[in-house]
């Protein structure tokens, strides 16, 4: 549904307004219309988000930043799973990989780890996409802020970011 006087989608739970505001900006400028939805409780975690919203873990997309020879690189996976780092390595021809700090976080994206969404970034970065998220027909995302989060099918996610399918999680055990 949508409230004629301001334009924004909205929805009995949540509204576009809900999102951090460079993630709407982006939103907007993609001419995506998504149900945002806020959450009292956080959903900084894959698990805290798949039990707010009630849907698999494996449905969630996690958006973590690494460094690959200390260029900022994104890396999107599904809740469920783990990154191989070594992986990533061999897939963008990397020295060393690792996790990012906080602050890189926030200096790469705009946002807060827990609420990174995977497009609508300050700094456009190399985006790998694990080819997991695919096995869905509608993935859940951080929409910017740790309370935050937005379904879109997994296509049209990957695509806004700029993503490349890669095999980078970690071997099921």
């Amino acid at each position: 549904m949508s409230d004629s006087a301001t334009g924004t989608e909205t929805t009995p739970t949540a509204t576009v307004t809900a999102a951090h505001p460079r993630f709407a900006e982006a939103l907007a400028a993609l001419g995506l219309s998504v149900e945002v939805r806020a959450f009292p409780e956080a959903t900084r975690t894959a698990a805290e988000a798949a039990a707010a919203i009630g849907c698999d873990l494996a449905q969630i997309v996690k958006s973590l930043v690494f460094t690959a020879d200390g260029a900022p690189v994104l890396v999107l996976v599904d809740g469920a799973s783990r990154v191989d780092v070594e992986r990533v390595r061999a897939e963008l021809g990397a020295t060393k990989v690792r996790r990012a700090d906080a602050a890189l976080v926030r200096e790469t994206t705009g946002y807060a780890i827990g609420g990174v969404p995977p497009f609508g970034h300050r700094t456009r970065t190399p985006v790998l996409a694990d080819r997991g998220i695919l096995a869905h027909d509608t993935v859940w995302a951080a929409a910017g802020t740790p309370h935050t989060v937005f379904p879109l099918d997994p296509q049209t996610l990957i695509a806004h970011a700029g993503g490349r399918l890669v095999d980078v999680r970690e071997p099921a055990r």
